[in-house]
């Protein structure tokens, strides 16, 4: 296994992205953060790359959080400082115009289950676990775990979790939409990547312009929301894309996406 702490793969228009700490259940620090926001900027000016998988090195984990060996001894200010850079990874995947796709192979805890929360697609092995323990550690989700997660399941389950710090099984996320698919421990890499390379195939300027509209509309009245998605897709007209998804379409053929 490499030293590296992210390792990069590239496997056609998909670049794997694997946090590379197995030892310590691939739990986030300092050096995983940087490379990670990194990883993502580089992708997001490359255009040969067209999705993103994301993952956990090992059979355990995805990411069980951020290491409490470098959290144990800092101040307030640091600990600010460190909320700050996991949003700056955050940012980073968030305004990353490609679809990133959240493997989720074992624990995703903490830190984790916020880095996973901000993919845009979530799928996790039957065997996962999920959850935000920093209570019983006498802190608190800080990198936008309270927010993002009462946001997607509502404040009632968001609050159980967050108070509680308990885990809940793949099964029960899957429930509550959290994931939107559940498939066997040793079939996640190869359905992800299936995934990301269907993605792949599709128009980048219609995918980008999806998660902007969804991303602006999360954070809008439903009003704004709804001009944003409109203003989305008559920004898709002006694309080669366009022209030629509709071309293929009515002649019953394969389209070919430039991303122009």
């Amino acid at each position: 296994m490499s030293d590296e702490v992210l390792i990069s793969e590239r496997i056609g228009a998909v670049e794997r992205l694997t946090i590379n700490r197995p030892a310590a259940l691939n739990a986030l620090n300092a050096s995983v953060l940087a490379a990670l926001k990194a990883a993502f900027e580089r992708i997001a000016r490359d255009d040969a790359i067209r999705a993103i998988v994301l993952t956990g090195a090992g059979e355990k984990s995805f990411v069980a959080g951020a290491d409490i060996k470098e959290m144990a001894t800092i101040g307030p200010l640091e600990a600010e400082a460190l909320a700050r850079s996991a949003k700056r990874v955050h940012d980073a995947i968030i305004h990353c115009p490609k679809p990133v796709i959240a493997a989720i192979n074992g624990f995703a805890l903490g830190g984790g289950f916020e880095l996973a929360l901000v993919c845009d697609i979530r799928i996790a092995a039957d065997d996962a676990r999920f959850g935000l323990p920093e209570v019983k550690l006498a802190v608190l989700p800080g990198g936008g775990g309270i927010m993002r997660l009462s946001r997607l399941v509502g404040p009632s389950v968001a609050r159980a979790l967050c108070l509680t710090g308990d885990m809940i099984s793949a099964e029960r996320a899957f429930q509550l939409g959290i994931v939107s698919e559940l498939v066997a421990h040793d079939k996640l890499d190869e359905h992800a990547l299936k995934k990301a390379e269907a993605l792949a195939a599709l128009s980048p300027v219609a995918l980008a312009q999806i998660k902007s509209a969804l991303e602006i509309g999360a954070n809008a009245d439903l009003e704004s929301a709804l001009a944003a998605e409109a203003k989305a897709f008559a920004l898709c007209f002006a694309a080669a894309d366009q022209k030629e998804g509709m071309a293929a379409f009515i002649e019953k053929r394969p389209a070919r996406f430039t991303g122009r």
